[in-house]
């Protein structure tokens, strides 16, 4: 195991092994599972087999991230800058953006050539296309590096779903405006998934559209130039989408636009849960203040975070955007989330339940004091008078 070193003030040397550092890289052994059901299928004939990447999802995994309990040990911040160095940690979610390719083709062909019930499809389009949503995680964390290389790495990763415009409007819009009205990506109090999915989607592209718009016209260049970010990833998807088509036949393409619908309803309720109703202070001089830690909701459950290379670490991420995933901390007295994503998406899915359980969290977050909240205009007045 490797041991990463540092030098505190004094001049005292630290050292530290990741224990999660190897766990990293065995966590894409889950994307076997599609694959074993895909098998499992073929040998059987039974569409039962069909279910289970849906029940993994959805049932097996906020069950493990129960027994398995959270983890919120931090890595000494004298060998942070040695974790960061190491590049084994990028190598990780790139080594997935090909599964994520293989897992998307596979689950296609099987729709396309196999004589399966409608339920079965229906399965595989929800267990898979939420899998698929993973891929936007592994473009988040590679569109937040500098290097082309990564940069490259994360359009490729975003083109399995067709949601190459992310990287653009998340680091120049969600970034900046994050935890208060303005952000399309930040939900609001008493906003059911449902609604903030019809803000949260359209808005992300108008703005990522803009964005890049800007900065092709500061350069002299259209939007359609070929420099575009954002139509170098859709590129990608439209080339694997024609090349399925030219296999699989013109039939494919419900499948197709639906596994790329369900990834971006499924990056659009983790947005909804990262920061419900969370609120920045706006300052005299009519700015917001600083983002901090307290301005995401956090979890630190083990087996989902190794998932989704602690995303769900999201208070530090955003305080601090440009450090890696594997140093992501753990704080004190964070707002923090009843369960790993996976178990809080199906909470979020069912809206009466979701405000039973989090709009006391986000009240006594903000002292009681809806002022203090991030709230929905339409909904205010059964706050005002649920809340005072």
């Amino acid at each position: 195991m490797t041991t990463f070193t540092g030098t505190t003030d004094a001049g005292e040397t630290v050292a530290y092994r990741d224990g999660k550092r190897w766990l990293w890289l065995w966590m894409k052994i889950l994307f076997l599972i599609p694959f074993f059901a895909g098998l499992l299928y073929l040998a059987t004939g039974n569409a039962l087999a069909t279910l289970i990447p849906f029940l993994w999802v959805f049932g097996a995994v906020p069950l493990i991230d129960r027994i398995m309990g959270e983890d919120e040990h931090n890595p000494p911040e004298e060998v942070v800058p040695a974790m960061s160095a190491d590049r084994f940690y990028m190598w990780v979610p790139i080594a997935a953006i090909p599964l994520h390719y293989l897992l998307f083709i596979g689950a296609a062909w099987l729709v396309a050539t196999q004589p399966l019930p409608w339920w079965s499809v229906l399965a595989i389009v929800l267990g898979i296309g939420t899998m698929s949503g993973n891929a936007i995680t592994i473009g988040h964390e590679l569109g937040h590096k500098q290097e082309r290389f990564y940069r490259t790495m994360a359009k490729l990763s975003l083109g399995v779903v067709g949601y190459g415009h992310f990287c653009i409007e998340h680091n120049r819009g969600h970034h900046v405006k994050v935890a208060t009205p303005e952000d399309c990506s930040s939900a609001r109090m008493g906003e059911t998934v449902f609604a903030f999915a019809l803000r949260d989607i359209p808005g992300a592209l108008k703005g990522a559209i803009a964005h890049e718009s800007l900065r092709l016209r500061n350069r002299g260049k259209t939007f359609w130039h070929w420099e575009n970010e954002i139509l170098q990833s859709w590129a990608i998807t439209a080339v694997v989408a024609l090349l399925l088509v030219a296999w699989l036949g013109v039939g494919i393409l419900p499948f197709i636009i639906a596994h790329h619908l369900i990834a971006w309803y499924g990056l659009t309720q983790v947005n909804y849960i990262e920061h419900y109703g969370l609120l920045r202070k706006k300052l005299p001089n009519g700015r917001y203040e600083p983002c901090q830690p307290h301005h995401s909701w956090n979890t630190n459950h083990i087996f989902s975070n190794l998932m989704q290379i602690h995303l769900q670490r999201h208070s530090d991420h955003h305080a601090n955007p440009q450090r890696p995933y594997q140093a992501l901390r753990n704080f004190e007295k964070l707002p923090r989330l009843p369960s790993g994503y996976p178990g809080c998406l199906g909470l979020a899915n069912i809206p009466p339940l979701w405000f039973r359980v989090m709009d006391p969290r986000v009240m006594a977050w903000a002292g009681g004091d809806l002022d203090n909240v991030n709230m929905d205009p339409s909904a205010e007045d059964r706050l005002r008078a649920k809340w005072g």
